[in-house]
């Protein structure tokens, strides 16, 4: 005895689909459902509940509006190379002023804190050094002789 399917005794079996049969091309259409292949509907033909006409858009080009950037974050970038210390005064103003208003530029009001303080701290130690040095050549230049610790007979 041969095993059949389950059904009528005359019935045809169900056979499942040729996949190298051509099939119609479902493209993604409007909001992601399947479009049927061919040309787009006329302009003005009426369209299937939910479905916008080929091309459409439901409401017109969407468009981002980025915040602007803090003016002071900015100003601490460039004060940065210019005159330091006002750079960490205005990133420190930047900092506040973005967590307030929701403006873009925290990176820079960052940048101009760090390169602010670095360049400051560059400057203290440039001074620093400098007056160590002046300080010891005139103590040296004076241990030495050269400069005379008596007053001058003429009063100056």
């Amino acid at each position: 005895m041969t095993d059949l399917p389950p059904g009528n005794p005359g019935e045809q079996p169900q056979l499942p689909p040729d996949p190298y049969q051509q099939q119609p091309y479902q493209g993604p259409g409007p909001y992601g459902q399947p479009q049927p292949y061919g040309p787009p509907p006329p302009y003005g033909a009426e369209q299937p509940y939910g479905q916008q006409p080929y091309g459409s858009q439901p409401y017109g080009p969407q468009y981002v509006v980025a915040p602007p950037t803090n003016t002071m974050a900015i100003l601490a970038i460039v004060f940065a190379f210019i005159f330091s210390p006002l750079a960490i005064v205005f990133g420190h103003m930047a900092k506040n002023q973005i967590k307030v208003s929701g403006e873009s530029g925290d990176g820079l009001a960052t940048a101009g804190l760090i390169l602010g303080y670095v360049f400051t701290g560059l400057s203290v130690a440039i001074c620093l050094c400098y007056g160590v040095f002046m300080v010891g050549i005139c103590g040296t230049a004076g241990m030495a002789g050269l400069i005379d610790p008596t007053p001058s007979p003429y009063g100056y």
